[in-house]
């Protein structure tokens, strides 16, 4: 269960907590709309350059957005489940 005090961003300022939200937020949209590229060639001068970046795991950005939302409190932590006992 998700604990805002024993979580790795807590002692983080709220606003680094909320601007790596952001981040976090804005790097999911451009890997989900195919704006963030993974490979690059170009030319110059001395000959044909390339730059190849790691592309980051959906899932895992996702996960690391709604861990950020919990230690700002926007979403709800999960609820215990709870059972009837008939006396």
């Amino acid at each position: 269960m998700f604990n805002p005090n024993t979580s790795i961003f807590a002692g983080m300022p709220t606003a680094a907590v909320q601007q790596a939200l952001a981040n976090a937020q804005a790097a999911l949209i451009q890997l989900q709309s195919g704006q963030k590229g993974v490979s690059f060639s170009y030319a110059q001068g001395d000959g044909t350059k390339s730059v190849t970046y790691q592309q980051a795991d959906i899932a895992a950005l996702t996960a690391l957005i709604r861990q950020l939302q919990q230690q700002l409190g926007i979403i709800p932590r999960a609820r215990r489940s709870f059972r009837f006992v008939y006396r």
